[in-house]
């Protein structure tokens, strides 16, 4: 399998919730390299930008809204097939859900609902060097 490079970011209400250590903690024993990482908060209008693909989604206000909220830090993290295991590692996108079926997932042990998830993971390897690209800059990549 090919090392790759993908995308998290642990959103507000995790940060809220003091598991950020905790969570990239997780990434770092499941054998993923962290080669960049930020703190940050989203504006309203670069939230939007970001999160683009959702825009006619019924739910898109209230996710740049939410993103925006509160502090967030993004990672790199580097690992053989980091995309696919990532979003295994972080579990469904509903926490409620994550609980039943994947109960140690992150969502599952720090989410609060679908909305409220605790963690942002890109979704694709085209996607993640897109939204790799809109958070670092290539110096502050290791």
């Amino acid at each position: 399998m090919a090392v790759e490079r993908t995308l998290i970011i642990v959103k507000p209400d995790a940060m809220e919730k003091g598991a950020l250590g905790k969570i990239l903690d997780r990434f770092i024993q499941e054998g993923f390299k962290i080669v960049g990482l930020k703190m940050f908060r989203f504006t309203p209008r670069t939230a939007g930008e970001f999160y683009k693909v959702h825009r006619e989604r019924p739910f898109f206000n209230e996710l740049v809204e939410f993103m925006s909220s509160g502090p967030v830090v993004a990672a790199v993290l580097e690992g053989e097939d980091a995309v696919r295991r990532v979003r295994e590692i972080i579990g469904p996108t509903d926490s409620e859900e994550a609980r039943r079926v994947a109960p140690n997932s992150i969502r599952a042990l720090f989410g609060t609902d679908k909305g409220k998830n605790a963690v942002h993971a890109s979704d694709s390897p085209e996607s993640a060097k897109e939204e790799i690209c809109f958070i670092f800059s290539g110096l502050e990549l290791v």
